[in-house]
């Protein structure tokens, strides 16, 4: 590990804070209003489990049952290759329709760490220098108060240390009154994150930004030529098998497969601050071109387990490019509980039971996602399909994690 960058001063609520194409900060910023009403229930501890599986089985349940979440699904591995999916709750309000065994989701960011895998192929190919300054390869474009293409590596970019701000803060607002289904190119969201100035100089801090991610997914596609999606479909997708996991049509908004319904507390006429005690909405159909090469993936928890354990035992890198990818840099305010560390689009969980696993996350309106996985095989993807709305909650969703590795 290096320390390039300082910690972050700005302590952010874990979960919310970082995981989100769509409500990164909304919670730690004080956008998630605190409800009228009373408080959710006392979580209820669960008996000691006897494996893993049985663990994250009673941790789905509790989730369900204490914390309000519709519905929950996951897949957990363990050291001799096994698979095993758990569901919780319904997977439809409307119908009480059971949640589906591995059901396609929207993965938000956890895109970021295909984005990244395949800008460090690029590299390996020669093609792009994790060190070349982003002007190398979008001459002109990175601009405004602070910030110059021309100063700022592509390494600054996967790693969130470039200083350029995020555009959600900005973007979100409107995208939440459209219902979630307005369109966007991805200089739309670039522009709005280049119309704040820097955070910091270049290399000296880390904050997260899903801006960093939209110029990762524009150097992509400036280099080969194609679309980031299908470079992402041909590089990862495709020789992983990875069936469930797509890259959305532009307006597309429908899930294809197989899939729970995701709901979240949507006001459209006074989106922020969101207030928990709002009736919910429905919005498992979305436009997520504002996500992008930061957040557009539909995927399943089997798939992204699968695509996590391959990049990890080195299926998609060489070595000296898996290690520059877990190469990190201090992280304040991360994704998981415990994670304190940020490479290239993949970030560190420290164990209960000792050790590391990687992984990343995602949050979307209605869609949580948490996953690492082990050097040894153990990982788990766990998807709640509402808000949490208290640290408390956020928190609980983290600990899943360490439950289907740990037991």
């Amino acid at each position: 590990m290096t320390g390039t960058a300082r910690p972050s001063t700005a302590h952010r609520v874990g979960v919310v804070a970082v995981a989100g194409t769509a409500l990164s900060g909304l919670l730690a910023a004080g956008l998630l209003a605190p409800s009228a009403t009373a408080g959710p229930p006392e979580h209820t501890p669960t008996p000691a489990p006897h494996s893993p599986v049985t663990a994250l089985q009673q941790e789905l349940d509790a989730l369900v049952r204490d914390d309000g979440y519709p519905g929950a699904l996951a897949a957990v591995s363990d050291v001799h290759g096994r698979v095993r999916d758990l569901t919780a709750g319904v997977g439809d309000l409307a119908t009480g329709a059971p949640v589906p065994r591995d059901g396609q989701v929207r993965i938000a960011s956890n895109t970021k760490t295909f984005t990244a895998t395949v800008v460090l192929q690029l590299v390996g190919e020669g093609r792009v220098g994790l060190d070349e300054p982003v002007e190398t390869y979008l001459p002109g474009l990175v601009r405004g108060e602070g910030i110059d293409g021309r100063q700022i590596t592509v390494r600054q970019l996967l790693q969130h240390t470039s200083g350029i701000p995020d555009y959600d803060e900005l973007l979100v607002p409107e995208w939440l009154a459209s219902g979630l289904t307005r369109f966007y190119e991805p200089h739309d969201a670039l522009a709005l994150g280049l119309s704040r100035p820097a955070l910091f100089p270049p290399g000296t801090d880390f904050e997260y930004s899903n801006t960093n991610y939209t110029l990762a997914g524009l150097v992509v596609q400036q280099v080969t030529g194609r679309p980031v999606g299908e470079e992402i479909t041909r590089r990862i997708i495709e020789p992983l098998g990875l069936r469930a996991t797509y890259w959305p049509g532009e307006g597309e908004q429908e899930i294809r497969g197989r899939h729970p319904h995701t709901y979240f507390p949507l006001d459209r006429e006074n989106p922020l601050p969101v207030d928990p005690g709002t009736p919910l909405t429905d919005v498992t159909d979305q436009d997520v071109s504002m996500g992008w090469a930061a957040g557009a993936l539909v995927s399943s928890p089997r798939d992204l387990l699968r695509f996590d354990q391959a990049l990890v035992d080195g299926e998609l890198l060489t070595p000296d490019l898996l290690a520059e990818m877990q190469d990190t840099v201090p992280a304040d305010g991360t994704v998981l509980r415990g994670q304190e560390e940020y490479g290239l689009g993949l970030q560190t969980y420290t164990l209960s039971c000792g050790g590391v696993a990687w992984g990343h996350g995602g949050d979307i309106p209605g869609a949580h996602t948490r996953n690492a996985v082990t050097s040894d095989g153990r990982g788990a993807v766990v998807v709640v399909t509402g808000e949490p709305t208290t640290e408390e909650q956020a928190v609980r969703l983290e600990e899943t994690i360490d439950t289907a590795i740990c037991g």
